[in-house]
């Protein structure tokens, strides 16, 4: 089954950190942007292989909005 899942990479002065909001504690890094994405996709099929069809169906249903905001700062 195929399942899509958000997932937040960051890039920092180490690499990239990739995290996924909807499974608690599934995270992952690399240093590169290909790197970190084969490793976070491994990371979440191992977290979702581990779920009961109950979990999954509660897991992977949130609703997560993504918007980028201009602030002002003094």
């Amino acid at each position: 089954m195929t399942y899509k899942v958000n997932t937040i990479i960051e890039k920092d002065t180490h690499g990239y950190y990739a995290y996924t909001p909807e499974l608690k504690g599934c995270h992952s890094q690399g240093d590169t942007l290909e790197e970190v994405i084969e490793n976070i996709k491994e990371a979440i099929e191992l977290y979702i292989e581990s779920l009961t069809e109950e979990e999954k169906t509660n897991y992977l249903s949130q609703e997560i909005l993504t918007t980028t905001l201009e602030v002002n700062v003094a």
